[in-house]
């Protein structure tokens, strides 16, 4: 399948979703919006990718909201203004979705950012695991600078990953936030020389990832989501209820028996997610 904004391969049980408008500086047109969600779901619910890679291409990751979107009538207009302010909301709901995608997927999701993250692109990116970085990246809360609040998952997600007070400045300001910032924060794990070195490093740690037992990291991440938004308490009841119904003595039997062996373990794939109902 082809899509205007994306080009999509599978390696090694490794997935990359990567972005292919750089004369257009991979901002994010309609069909980015619909199409990204129904890829990662694919991927996730398919079971055979145990773990997803979103990279970009040409000089940045993304300038954000493509303006033809603004202009294009779906953020609203003309009309009963309580039907249209009421369907306004449920579009934003359905673009907060699209990124919701990527924390909801049964495997750890990844960026790689090279050059310019800006606006829409943060709101994804927070939704990813991990971030990475090339030397020449920024992250801009792009939103603030054009008028409006951001509304697709920044403001959310991003005090979740960086001091609140820095979340603040960030976004309250809409001023860049170099990639050696971005690391010393926390909002990246790990800054790269330059573009080529980034995508290498971010696929071998991918690939890190996909010898693991899925169904563990399925566990961890829905583990570690549902305890960002819990107190302790609640998160230690949600982790004990996943362990009674998903603990799977095989793997950890094969974990050890690979080590013993000195070979690499191999796993079970998650099974597809049920369709048709």
């Amino acid at each position: 399948m082809t899509y205007r904004c994306f080009e999509v391969e599978v390696e090694n049980k490794v997935g990359q979703i990567r972005f292919c408008r750089p004369d257009e500086l991979n901002t994010m047109v309609v069909e980015f919006w619909r199409d990204l969600p129904e890829i990662v779901d694919r991927l996730s619910d398919d079971g055979g990718v145990r773990a997803l890679v979103l990279s970009s291409t040409g000089r940045h990751f993304s300038a954000g909201m493509d303006l033809s979107v603004f202009s294009s009538g779906a953020l609203g207009g003309a009309g009963e203004p309580g039907r249209t302010n009421a369907n306004r909301r449920a579009l934003v709901l359905r673009l907060q979705q699209a990124f919701s995608s990527v924390e909801r997927a049964r495997m750890p999701v990844l960026a790689a950012v090279q050059g310019g993250c800006i606006g829409g692109a943060v709101d994804l990116v927070c939704a990813c695991d991990m971030r990475y970085a090339s030397q020449d990246a920024f992250f801009v809360v792009q939103e603030t600078n054009l008028g409006m609040t951001a509304d697709v998952g920044t403001l959310q997600r991003l005090p979740k990953l960086v001091p609140d007070g820095v979340a603040r400045e960030l976004v309250y300001t809409g001023r860049r936030m170099p990639a050696a910032e971005a690391q010393t924060v926390g909002l990246v794990n790990r800054v790269f020389d330059d573009h080529e070195a980034l995508l290498a490093g971010v696929l071998e740690l991918a690939a890190e990832i996909a010898g693991k037992s899925p169904l563990a990291i399925w566990g961890c991440k829905q583990a570690l989501v549902y305890a960002r938004d819990h107190a302790v308490r609640d998160g230690l009841d949600q982790v004990a209820s996943w362990q009674a119904a998903a603990f799977q003595p095989a793997d950890l039997m094969e974990a050890f028996a690979a080590r013993s062996a000195g070979r690499s373990p191999q796993f079970e794939d998650l099974p597809p997610v049920p369709t048709g109902l």
